[in-house]
């Protein structure tokens, strides 16, 4: 599924400066890729790392959990507002850079009303830069 000009705000309660997501590229039931770049911009997350032009690793965490929700929601899976409330794990390969487009292979593990486990693999220029498996919880 690729549908033409996702408007991201309108599947998840996230707003900028917070909202992590940039497009969908596509979304099926098994599988959800999704993109974001971290503009050089966005100053407020420079402080993590100063002068090291490095996104803050949570930040990507929390981008591919919202990529994930959006994906959910594009395919109307579930309805209502989830919270990432479990990391299952999650390891660093790499670090990512400011003004790189990142994208994330997400797989859905198990989706239901309440509850939405997924995994994935982050990548920038073809380097795997992390991956985890998480679990969101719907709290409204």
């Amino acid at each position: 599924m690729k549908p033409e000009k996702i408007k991201i705000a309108e599947l998840i309660p996230h707003r900028e400066p917070f909202l992590f997501v940039e497009d969908i590229l596509s979304a099926n039931e098994d599988e959800i890729i999704g993109i974001k770049t971290f503009d050089k911009g966005d100053d407020w997350l420079r402080g993590s790392f100063p002068g090291s032009g490095i996104v803050p690793g949570m930040i990507l965490l929390e981008s591919m959990a919202q990529c994930g929700g959006a994906g959910i929601k594009l395919m109307e899976l579930a309805d209502g507002i989830f919270a990432l409330t479990t990391i299952e794990y999650l390891t660093f390969y790499a670090a990512a850079e400011f003004d790189q487009e990142i994208k994330y292979v997400i797989q859905n593990l198990r989706i239901s009303r309440s509850l939405i486990r997924q995994s994935g693999i982050a990548y920038m220029n073809g380097t795997k830069l992390f991956e985890a498996k998480w679990m969101s919880v719907k709290v409204a």
